[in-house]
């Protein structure tokens, strides 16, 4: 192929071309001489030129196409004509190829000795380079380069060094990377890597009968990768036990443990579980990303209204503020937040929770242990001994910890806590189902905060998208009123890995306990609490809250229509339940068994 070149050097070329001047060219080159990198983008970092005008300058000056690589579907074959080392080197990515030719995307198509290392690579192809934005290949790097070929590579190597009929010693598989189990190593660190890559939230290993699943869990969703290497999954569960300073002699009841691991130079706190099943053990591993730290409650997500009287909720001298939802949406970063707020040295903070998932300086974290007997009404009842200001207990789980959580509440403490309900009206009800006295919760409640996280709609592939005609009633009745307008979802993009969703963003409901949801809770009245709330100044469902967010394009109508059912389920089963057990609720906090929130 002709290699493209320019006339005369970049930096030159675009002070000729009057896209820069002499002085920011300068200043750049000199940013270059210390930064080591590349002119174009170290001119592009100082604002001189945004990306877009140096990609279409570079494909006009050497006559080549310009494209994007966001809403190509590449197959992993053609991608992998080049190495992952060497198109992170040359910054390049071959995105079409054939027998007789191949395409080749770069972010710097004047870079002549990578054009010639690609050229040797491809040398039975003729190479045709295209110019791309470096944001764009950087993004396809990640998307494209998964780790799913070597962990099969390294499962098919961990297969043939054990027999199908081999047990594997309790011993054999130590932290010595050098021994036999190297290749449960390299395999371990693939499946990290690649789930670090791809922003997965869990992994889950799962022996079959005939196969081994490894799952990971990305924006709430999980997606399956298929192992035909059954009898690896018991050394990959002992290694991870061994990490995580679980027994590895015990295969028939659940553990739990955790450790930290290193991967591309973020620390991962990994906390794993451990389940006995049909074929052996289940091991699913929370990845908590502790390099970021921990959020303020301004990075959230919250609505500035919401976030402006949360605030004055926590700044409160006394009371129980709780945050619920289901598991994983999020309840545990937004107590944190609100943490790292009132962490100040004036204060004393205690947190008793199961397990402590991040660590602060200042804040006295408790972690309980069942079988010891240190259970959260235990320290519970210590703590409050402990003269503190602030009190965080990670899960209201059963009646007691409720009622000692409460009184704590209205004798001087502020109690920040959580609860595995599905929305806020439904929530204060539940502490009185879990068996507290209608009274107390009355009087130490101040406020509830309810939140679920529904997935963004990638903002490179989003278009507008007309309403299907159920989906337009169902939004005319969640909104009690016209649903015409222009609704965006994701067609399916490189950047999305052709899903349409990229990421998750909070919504949420504030529920402000006033005199009338007061009054109904003391008569344990539901429906009247309900009515109550929703009547109350400054609330607004959830449901309403992601459909705001459907309107301005940041998530889809699907997203909140299953929001809005998955709620109004929850509240339907509620009140029925209210309506048909209202002699036995009048009862309540005598004799009602614990309620697992």
């Amino acid at each position: 192929m002709q290699r493209p070149r320019l006339k005369m050097r970049l930096g030159d070329l675009l002070v000729h071309e009057q896209v820069i001047s002499e002085k920011q060219l300068e200043s750049a080159l000199k940013e270059q001489r210390q930064s080591g990198r590349k002119l174009g983008a170290t001119l592009i970092e100082l604002g001189y030129i945004s990306e877009q005008q140096l990609t279409e300058f570079l494909a006009q000056q050497l006559k080549i196409p310009m494209v994007s690589l966001s809403d190509k579907k590449i197959p992993q074959t053609t991608v992998n004509l080049l190495s992952e080392v060497q198109a992170r080197r040359h910054r390049a990515l071959v995105y079409e190829a054939n027998d007789n030719e191949a395409k080749v995307a770069m972010s710097d198509p004047a870079d002549l000795s990578a054009i010639d290392a690609i050229n040797q690579q491809l040398a039975s192809r003729d190479v045709n380079i295209a110019v791309v934005a470096e944001a764009d290949l950087l993004q396809a790097f990640d998307s494209l380069y998964r780790r799913t070929k070597d962990i099969e590579t390294f499962a098919s190597q961990l297969q043939d060094e054990y027999d199908d009929t081999a047990e594997f010693e309790l011993g054999a598989l130590s932290l010595d990377e050098e021994g036999e189990d190297a290749t449960v190593a390299k395999l371990l660190q693939s499946i990290f890597e690649d789930a670090v890559q791809v922003r997965a939230s869990d992994i889950h290993i799962e022996p079959d009968e005939n196969m081994l699943r490894i799952r990971q869990r990305v924006d709430g969703i999980l997606h399956e990768n298929i192992l035909d290497e059954t009898n690896i999954a018991s050394a990959l569960v002992l290694r991870l036990k061994l990490m995580s300073g679980m027994d590895i002699s015990e295969r028939r009841l659940p553990q739990d443990g955790r450790f930290n691991i290193k991967i591309k130079k973020k620390n991962i706190d990994v906390r794993v579980s451990t389940m006995p099943v049909q074929y052996g053990e289940s091991c699913v591993m929370r990845l908590l990303d502790q390099t970021s730290g921990i959020l303020s409650l301004d990075k959230t997500g919250m609505p500035d209204d919401i976030l402006k009287r949360v605030r004055a909720l926590i700044n409160r001298p006394h009371g129980m503020l709780l945050v619920t939802g289901p598991t994983g949406s999020g309840k545990t970063t937004t107590l944190y937040g609100a943490l790292s707020e009132l962490n100040t040295e004036s204060k004393k903070v205690i947190t008793v929770e199961d397990p402590v998932e991040y660590r602060l300086p200042r804040i006295s974290q408790v972690q309980t242990s069942a079988k010891i007997g240190l259970d959260f009404a235990r320290v519970l009842r210590t703590t409050l001994r402990q003269d503190p200001d602030i009190i965080m207990v990670g899960e209201m789980r059963d009646h007691e910890t409720v009622e000692i959580g409460l009184r704590g509440a209205i004798t001087g403490h502020l109690v920040l806590s959580t609860l595995h309900t599905n929305d806020a009206i439904t929530s204060a009800m539940r502490l009185i189902d879990m068996g507290a006295p209608s009274y107390l919760v009355a009087a130490a409640l101040r406020g509830i905060i309810a939140q679920r996280l529904v997935r963004r709609t990638c903002e490179r592939c989003a278009t507008d998208t007309p309403l299907e005609p159920d989906h337009e009633s169902l939004l005319e009745h969640l909104q009690k009123g016209s649903s015409q307008h222009n609704y965006k979802k994701g067609k399916g993009c490189q950047h999305c890995n052709h899903t349409g969703y990229k990421g998750r963003i909070g919504v949420f409901e504030l529920l402000e306990m006033n005199r009338a949801m007061m009054d109904a809770l003391r008569m344990n009245d539901t429906q009247r609490f309900a009515e109550a709330a929703n009547e109350s100044a400054g609330f607004r469902s959830m449901a309403l809250v992601a459909l705001d967010y459907a309107k301005q394009g940041i998530t889809t109508v699907e997203e909140v229509l299953f929001l809005a059912e998955s709620v109004e389920d929850n509240v339907t089963q509620v009140a029925e339940a209210g309506d048909v057990d209202d002699d036995v609720n009048d009862n309540a906090g005598t004799d009602s068994p614990e309620v697992d929130g």
